[in-house]
């Protein structure tokens, strides 16, 4: 595998498979509360959420915690924003995700569960 190669595309593709969502949906990074990406590692993260604009605040980052874990890294980051208080119904998130063979897309959606996490 050529890590920096893997990076360079992953950074790509995180980030026009973002702004393509936001396109199609008419939503610019100031519309999205909280941006999801996957969990590869966090300087693919840091770049893609820097050049797409999110600040720390609004981005979960949990691959310290977890690292790498594939298709589940999205979800995980998912259950640790609904715990710790970030998702509330009628916020809109932004997930993105690339793994096996090269895939990526994104999704955006609409909060609609009421989380009962820690922080809620």
């Amino acid at each position: 595998m050529n890590g920096r190669e893997v990076f360079k595309f992953a950074t790509r593709v995180m980030v026009s498979s973002a702004e393509a969502i936001l396109n199609e949906c008419d939503k610019t990074v100031d519309d999205v509360d909280v941006y999801v990406p996957h969990q590869a590692n966090v300087r693919i993260i840091d770049h893609a959420a820097r050049k797409l604009g999110f600040p720390q605040e609004k981005t979960i980052v949990n691959v310290n915690k977890y690292g790498n874990t594939s298709s589940g890294s999205i979800p995980l980051a998912l259950a640790d924003a609904a715990d710790d208080g970030r998702l509330k119904p009628g916020k809109l998130v932004l997930l993105t995700g690339m793994g096996a063979g090269l895939t990526w897309g994104s999704a955006l959606i609409e909060w609609t569960h009421e989380t009962t996490g820690a922080a809620a």
